[in-house]
Order: C-alpha cells, then structure tokens, then sequence
C-alpha cells in the first residue's frame, strides 16, 4: 500500500471526532435493523438464529477492515440463505460451514483477478430496478409482524415512525431510529403491552462464538456436494455486495474498489465459517439505513458488527424486550427513503426499453424474492435491447457509376452477431456490375459472425465473375479478417 492509499484508507477510519461520533451511532443503529432480518434469514436457511447472528458479528468485522467500501454493512442475508436452505435440509449445518469456507475461497479468487468489471454491464436501470424491488421487500417483510396483532402494534409502529421523522426537527446529534428503539422499549417496560419482542424472534446467543471446523468428511464425495452450492452462494453474495456498493456510492457521491469489496467478502465468509457461521454478503437495506443516519467510514461498520455481538450477549436482557414494533417502524422508514420514487416520474420521460427494463427487475426480484434473478433479467433485457438498438443503426448504402461499370456500398455502423445477416441481405450477390467496391471506412467488425458474412458475400460474388474491392477497413477489422478470412482480404 503507497502513501497516498494508506492515508485514504486511515481518512476512511478517522476523518474528524464529529464523524466518528456520527459513524459510531449509525453502527448502533444498523445492528437494530439487522437483528430481525438476520434472525427471519436463520429461519429461512433452516439454521438456529444465533448461527446467523455470529456470522454477521463476525463478518462485519473482517469486511470493515478488508472491505473495499466504507460505510457498508455485510451480514447474513436472505438470498444467500434461500441457497444455503437446501443444502441444510439434506446435509445438515456442517456440511453449510464447508460451503461457506468455499463460497469464501471462490469469491477471494473473483476478487484478485479483477473480475468486478463484469459490474459494468449493470445498467442504470437495472440498479434502479434493484433498489426498488429491494424497498418493497423490505416492507413486505414487515407485514408479518403487523398481522394478527393487538392495536398495541400499531400504535407503537405509528409513535414510533413519528419520532423517526419529527426527533430530527429536535435535534440531529443522536439517530432518530435510536431515539425511536430507548423510547419506545421504555415505555413498554413502563407500561407492559401485548406485543412483540426480540425475545419472541428466536433464541439469542448465550456465549461468544468459537472456533471451529466443519465436521465432514474429508473426501472428494464432500466437494462434489458442496461445491455447486458454494458456487451459487459465492455468486449471488458477490453479486449483492457489488450493487449494494454502487447504491452507497451513488448516494455517497464517492467511489469504492469493488475487486477489494469482492476479496474482503471471501475473507469475511472464510472467518466465518471457522466460527460456525453461514456466508453472508452486503445487505442494502441496513447499509442504506447506516448511510442515512449518517455513516459514512468504516468505523460504523465495525461498530454495527461488534455492537451485535455487545447487544447479543452482556444486554441480551435488555435486547430481549426491545418491541418488534420499534424495528418495524425503522425499516418502514428504510423502505421508503430507498425507494427512487423519481423513476415513477421518469417511466414517461425516459425511453420505453429503459422502463421495461426497471418494471421487469422489480416484477421478477418481487415475485421469486431473489435479487440476483431480477438483475440478471434486469441485464439479459438489456443486452437485448442494445443489440437491436445497435442493429438498427447498422446501414448499407449503395451506388453505380456507370463510366467504370462500379457498384459502390458503403457500409455504416457496428456488424455483430446480432446485425450480420441483415448486413448481407444489404447486397445483389447477381449484380450486373462488373465491378464491386465495399467501403467498410464508417464501420466495423467485431466477431467471426461479421466476418463469416463478409467472407460469404464476397464469396458469391466473385463465384459470379463480379471483381470485388474492400477499401476502408480499420486497424482491428484488418487483423480479424486476415486471421479469420485471408482468402478475402
């Protein structure tokens, strides 16, 4: 690490006493929100709730120091959880640790050989899209906690959300949602209710999690069970800290290494599973939530970690009566402040593709309540488009002159895979010109397919006795069409 890297990274620990006050009471905050997501996502895995509740305390540790983004909170999350449920269900927890040390080991590898790149083929919209479809589950986790409830609930969500939104009038030096978590577990306690608690999400941790070692067996049979699994878990983990990255960037205004993001990642999952923990990944709704409150280094995510691990145990008495009532009103709050309520506006000012392609993120993310499969249908329909944008761009002009018997086309924009049987369709292959000159000068070729029908055009061409000329190909053309087609060169 040079100079210049080292004092960006000690300014992402420490800019002044005021930010770091600020960081630490944003962590506060976010190890709030993270307890019931990280306790309903135990459940979903089919894990006691302590086993997530130890991965995301260690997790946030590792990934606060080798992290490529500050102000992130990584934790177990619910589409990493959802790959994880099968594997438990027919092998059990160990063989769930192995997996997580090889999801680990998977995503350190993504991270060293740069593979992030990939993160560029995420359109704007996708990840509008994402971030939509991720505050609408956000609240649509909530809803469960407000059924079947006395009005109790309710009047303790709305008091709660009151304090959210109108303690900041007051004064801005503490968190709201803090505020919002010591008012309304006081009054609770003064005033016993029938409501929900913590304590009714599932057991707590009693003791601090130890190191361990995945009890399978160590044998070819272990890999081949585990390994489709790690991959999917490395996969969709990478996949979601990745976009949750590029969210805090945005609202940050800041940049991030999201190739150190993905190697910190496999070393937070490989920490922990050595202390009995499923893998994890960013979570965009406590980061979003840490970011609001005001977190901005990576102070506040270590706190958010280790105060998890503080709140877990020495306080777990106190924890345990905090009303679910209180996390319900913070993450209605999150749910709302994350949606991009400007894309409804912009569904009639932007182009139709670029809605379709938001609408079609949110509609599939909502329906299987998996993120990575609405982006990767966010970004296949984007590949689509594109390719028939850039299809119809491509154009094929032709003229003749006469005095030398010459038929000109003149060639105009990308031939690709996608455009290659519209650009040879553009020629007469039975021109009664005698000769032919193809101008590829405002062009270019990008794949064996343009070439392949090039090649079959000039081809048939000459097959007919038409003398033909290609003029104007640049640097790159040239050298694909003599590896590929010298004949026509």
């Amino acid at each position: 690490m040079n100079n210049s890297s080292f004092a960006r990274y000690r300014a992402e620990w420490w800019d002044s006493a005021t930010s770091a006050r600020r960081d630490i009471l944003a962590g506060m905050v976010g190890t709030f929100a993270l307890i019931p997501e990280v306790i309903a996502f135990s459940f979903v895995a089919g894990i006691d709730p302590e086993v997530g509740l130890f991965a995301s305390f260690v997790i946030g540790i590792v990934i606060a120091f080798a992290g490529g983004r500050p102000a992130m909170i990584s934790g177990a999350a619910g589409s990493v959880a959802l790959v994880a449920a099968a594997l438990v269900h027919a092998h059990g927890l160990p063989y769930l640790l192995a997996a997580t040390l090889l999801a680990g080991v998977f995503q350190i590898v993504f991270g060293l050989l740069k593979l992030d790149v990939l993160m560029r083929f995420v359109s704007r919209s996708v990840r509008t899209g994402f971030v939509n479809a991720l505050a609408i589950l956000i609240f649509s986790a909530q809803v469960p906690q407000m059924l079947d409830v006395t009005w109790h609930t309710y009047a303790l969500i709305a008091a709660g959300l009151a304090i959210i939104y109108l303690a900041p009038r007051i004064t801005t030096a503490i968190p709201s949602p803090l505020i919002c978590i010591v008012a309304l577990t006081a009054i609770n306690m003064a005033f016993p209710m029938p409501v929900h608690t913590v304590a009714d999400l599932g057991r707590l941790p009693a003791t601090l999690p130890s190191l361990t070692w995945p009890g399978v067996p160590m044998a070819w049979e272990t890999l081949r069970i585990v390994m489709p699994y790690a991959l999917a878990m490395a996969a969709v983990g990478l996949l979601e800290s990745m976009m949750t990255a590029s969210v805090v960037d945005d609202l940050t205004e800041t940049s991030s290494s999201k190739a150190r993001e993905c190697t910190g990642l496999g070393l937070a999952n490989l920490a922990a599973g050595l202390f009995g923990g499923i893998a994890g990944c960013g979570m965009i709704g406590q980061t979003v939530g840490n970011v609001r409150y005001g977190g901005r280094g990576r102070l506040s995510t270590l706190v958010a970690g280790v105060f998890l691990l503080v709140v877990m145990v020495p306080l777990r008495p106190w924890v345990a009566q905090v009303p679910v009532a209180a996390l319900v009103a913070i993450m209605i709050m999150v749910s709302i402040s994350t949606f991009s309520w400007g894309s409804i506006r912009d569904l009639a000012r932007h182009p139709k593709v670029s809605g379709v392609v938001m609408v079609a993120t949110v509609l599939v993310t909502v329906a299987t309540h998996d993120l990575a499969a609405g982006v990767a249908v966010g970004v296949l329909l984007s590949g689509v488009f594109f390719a028939f944008k850039v299809t119809r761009m491509m154009e094929v002009r032709d003229s003749y002159d006469a005095a030398s018997d010459t038929r000109t086309y003149v060639v105009t924009g990308q031939v690709f895979f996608a455009s290659a049987d519209i650009f040879a369709d553009r020629f007469d292959l039975r021109d009664d010109a005698r000769r032919v000159r193809i101008d590829l000068t405002a062009s270019h070729l990008w794949d064996v397919t343009a070439v392949g029908a090039l090649e079959d055009v000039v081809s048939k061409m000459r097959h007919h006795g038409i003398a033909v000329e290609l003029i104007g190909l640049n640097q790159a053309s040239a050298i694909l069409v003599d590896r590929l087609a010298p004949a026509i060169s």
